[in-house]
């Protein structure tokens, strides 16, 4: 039996205050480092695969002094998506000279080819394309 005035051994008998508040922070930062991982893995995903509709211009034709632009279009999506895409045409010294918007609502088809036409104010020398968005 232990006298009045002896100490128990140190670390014997369970954890201190502060260890056990420690072991607490610990639990509490795994647990929402792993739901912010979770969470930006989670906006990962929507961003990539929320996507319904993505192009690419396949070629693009310029006929000399002519005020327009021939583009070949290729699109692909989600069944049901409709939406719209964005070209431009460029000129020489890299300044807009034309837009389209093209109209993208055929449905029941996962790629779509298409050749449209960009009216220019003067000579195009490249077409691109701006990006599309879902409707």
């Amino acid at each position: 039996m232990a006298a009045v005035g002896e100490k128990l051994p140190q670390g014997r008998y369970g954890r201190s205050a502060d260890e056990r508040a420690d072991r607490k922070l610990r639990i509490v930062g795994a647990v929402l480092g792993t739901a912010m991982l979770g969470l930006v893995g989670w906006f990962g995903y929507d961003y990539v695969a929320g996507t319904q509709i993505s192009a690419e211009v396949i070629k693009f034709d310029v006929a000399e002094g002519a005020d327009e632009v021939q583009v070949h279009l290729e699109v692909r999506k989600d069944e049901q998506a409709t939406g719209s895409c964005t070209l431009r045409a460029l000129a020489k010294d890299g300044g807009e000279v034309g837009r389209l918007d093209v109209r993208i609502d055929r449905q029941g088809e996962n790629r779509i080819d298409e050749v449209v036409t960009i009216r220019t104010t003067r000579q195009a020398t490249a077409a691109e394309l701006m990006g599309c968005t879902a409707a």
